[in-house]
């Protein structure tokens, strides 16, 4: 079964709607793809570039799910990164901690790099603000800004207290904030669509409403979906959250959340310079935080919360207008005008899961909801991989992941109990 795009603020400002043909034929390629997001389109984008012939396989549209439903921010977070750095230290000794620290901006690369030699329009910004929501915050910060100075940054960070901090933001609520000029932030969906219109020039065979059925595995491994095949000397399994695939291997690692977003109608010039005079995303240090940026034409953009029962929410704008207003009280009663909803695969460490289901078999998830810079290393480290460079890839895939038996419901308390306990150590905090 296929669906539509969800009716969102991307989808409504998509520069263009590509049409790809659905799967009708057999075929033969090198490298097979199930999964037309950010990690399928870019893997397939990398290994063109190495000229390898590649088939995408997507159920229903390029960007469908969490690539092209995020709140747009690219930033150097990894949730994970104390996990990384206990396990890969073990592979890798010493050179993990260098390691992990450039896979948070290696992904601002590459996207930057994309967008000029691809020419996408995708409303790319610079800036971006980690706040404090509480004093007790602070120190986290601190130690945030000390790490990056630590490692050359001291052009691109500036440590701001609470009075400096409202230069950025015209709200009371923060005590104090890490600003970051490397940090980016953009529309995911044209980055998506544009980044799959390069893979598609460079001849990439992309199939669109082409539902996957089942993988056979061996010498030649074969996707079969209901009207057609493809035979691949390598496949790929890139659906992370929304996928049902090789569940006996792979069941139980990563579990999906539902993240709600809002935008609101255009602000006024005024309005908006009041709120964001310097237009940089934001985010706080809550372990369920609050983001927020302005769009290209001027609307809020605020996504927060989390649900852990793996279901949509189901009043997104009831959830977060009060989020909005606690924030920015000069907003008390303005029109929302797209809410919507998105899974992130949650991952228990929060480690991305590299990992082969055989020998020709890849699959590549898991991003805890910092998938757009992370995507886009894993694309690149997936790439590798699959033309025969495994040091990258086996950094990862030798880290140990926790699997919960059972069905998925199961795996979902176990989540939803671990983020109850992390809720409240945020408040004794």
């Amino acid at each position: 079964m296929t669906e539509q795009r969800c009716a969102s603020y991307y989808s409504a400002t998509i520069n263009r709607e590509h049409d790809y043909p659905s799967l009708q034929e057999d075929l033969c390629v090198d490298i097979a793809i199930i999964g037309a997001g950010f990690t399928g389109i870019n893997t397939a984008l990398e290994l063109a570039e190495k000229g390898y012939t590649v088939a995408v396989i997507e159920q229903n549209k390029v960007a469908w799910g969490a690539s092209g439903r995020n709140g747009g921010q690219v930033t150097g977070s990894l949730s994970g990164d104390s996990a990384m750095l206990k396990h890969m230290s073990r592979s890798i000794g010493h050179k993990a901690e260098n390691f992990v620290w450039q896979l948070r901006w290696r992904g601002h690369d590459i996207i930057k790099k994309r967008i000029v030699k691809y020419g996408i329009e995708c409303d790319l910004k610079f800036g971006h603000l980690h706040t404090a929501y509480k004093p007790s915050h602070m120190a986290e910060l601190e130690q945030s800004y000390a790490e990056a100075i630590k490692h050359g940054m001291s052009e691109d960070v500036e440590l701001l207290g609470q009075k400096e901090t409202r230069n950025y933001l015209g709200t009371e609520i923060y005590h104090g904030a890490i600003f970051n000029k490397r940090n980016m932030h953009l529309h995911p969906l044209n980055l998506c669509v544009g980044e799959a219109a390069a893979a598609s020039k460079l001849g990439v065979q992309i199939f669109e409403k082409s539902q996957v059925l089942s993988v056979e595995h061996g010498a030649q491994p074969r996707v079969l979906t209901q009207h057609g095949s493809v035979s691949a000397r390598k496949v790929m399994l890139a659906g992370n959250a929304y996928h049902k695939l090789e569940r006996k291997k792979i069941g139980g690692k990563l579990f999906p959340a539902a993240g709600g977003i809002v935008t609101t109608k255009p602000l006024s010039d005024e309005l908006a310079a009041e709120i964001n005079p310097k237009d940089v995303a934001v985010y706080d240090c809550r372990f369920v935080l609050d983001y927020y940026r302005l769009t290209a034409d001027k609307r809020l953009l605020f996504g927060g919360g989390a649900n852990y029962n793996g279901k949509p929410s189901r009043d997104i704008a009831a959830e977060l207008r009060p989020a909005i207003v606690s924030t920015f009280p000069q907003l008390k009663g303005i029109r929302i005008e797209h809410e919507w909803s998105g899974m992130m695969g949650i991952v228990i460490n929060r480690i991305p899961q590299l990992g082969q289901l055989s020998e020709n078999v890849f699959y590549a998830q898991g991003y805890s909801g910092h998938g757009i810079a992370s995507s886009h290393v894993i694309s690149e480290i997936m790439a590798n991989a699959i033309d025969g460079e495994l040091k990258e890839y086996k950094v990862f895939a030798e880290c140990p992941h926790i699997r919960i038996p059972g069905s998925d419901w199961l795996g979902i308390q176990f989540l939803a109990v671990g983020m109850w306990y992390y809720g409240l150590l945020e408040k004794l905090r």
